[in-house]
């Protein structure tokens, strides 16, 4: 089994569910396997640059749960989500794999990723997961995603640079997640050009859209940084560009919409 890195908050529970997890799915779909469905897909989307424009973009994300919010949309269908996304206007889609804290699969992803990308103006797909094996990003691959999420708090910097290695062999973007400056400086260093500041504390659960005002000046130009969590309005979507994000990552308030594809109208403004 893969070794984890120890946080002290809620995030060493999961880190060691998710790599039980995936001994178990190593032990029943050989890495040959995966490697043969991944050669299958069609080149995957570049998501950073995609998402770079004049505008900043909305990564619409399907989450039917969460450790801080218990559940939000539970047994929703993730096709009918997307679905709406898409036809809101969404940049790209984030689709939380983690079943058991945040109710959602591999199965999602696959189908997701085949609707995005059959769509008239193809969307990618960010497979939001807490990827601690090379194999959960082949996995990523073969079920069509076009990224991979890599949290910073959750790797040593030789893993951290190992995964960015093994997402770049397989022409997937790495969306490389950082809470603080000293995370913001490790991403870098391994490398990482595509960053996500997540506005959330890990300990506390607060959100303060002033953690990505405050790390933003420190990414570098030629890097797409996306803001993280707390978003909820068009006013946040506003001050987070203003900051200097090319998109933002908004779940909560998506799914609990009750109509999802004004929602995302609404926060392109």
């Amino acid at each position: 089994m893969v070794s984890v890195v120890t946080t002290g908050t809620y995030l060493d529970r999961i880190l060691a569910n998710t790599a039980a997890e995936v001994a178990v799915r190593k032990a029943h779909v050989s890495v040959a396997t995966l490697e043969q469905e991944a050669a299958s897909r069609p080149a995957a989307l570049p998501m950073a640059a995609v998402l770079r424009g004049q505008r900043v973009r909305i990564i619409t994300e399907i989450k039917r749960a969460s450790p801080s919010k218990g559940e939000i949309a539970p047994g929703v269908a993730a096709i009918d989500v997307a679905q709406d996304y898409l036809a809101g206007g969404a940049g790209a889609i984030s689709v939380l794999t983690d079943e058991r804290f945040f109710g959602g699969s591999l199965e999602d992803l696959r189908a997701v990723s085949d609707l995005a990308h059959a769509d008239a103006w193809p969307r990618p797909v960010l497979r939001k997961d807490f990827v601690v094996d090379q194999y959960q990003v082949l996995e990523a691959r073969a079920a069509g995603a076009d990224a991979v999420l890599l949290i910073v708090a959750a790797l040593t910097d030789p893993h951290l640079k190992e995964l960015l290695t093994c997402a770049n062999e397989l022409g997937l973007s790495a969306l490389v997640e950082v809470h603080d400056e000293w995370e913001l400086e490790r991403a870098l260093s391994a490398g990482a050009s595509f960053i996500g500041v997540n506005n959330r504390d890990l300990r506390s659960f607060g959100v303060d859209l002033a953690t990505t005002e405050r790390l933003a000046p420190l990414v570098p130009e030629s890097a797409t940084l996306v803001g993280e969590s707390g978003v909820a309005s068009r006013a946040d979507v506003e001050r987070l560009e203003r900051a200097g994000v090319h998109a933002v990552l908004v779940g909560e308030t998506l799914m609990r919409a009750t109509d999802r594809r004004a929602a995302v109208q609404e926060l392109l403004g």
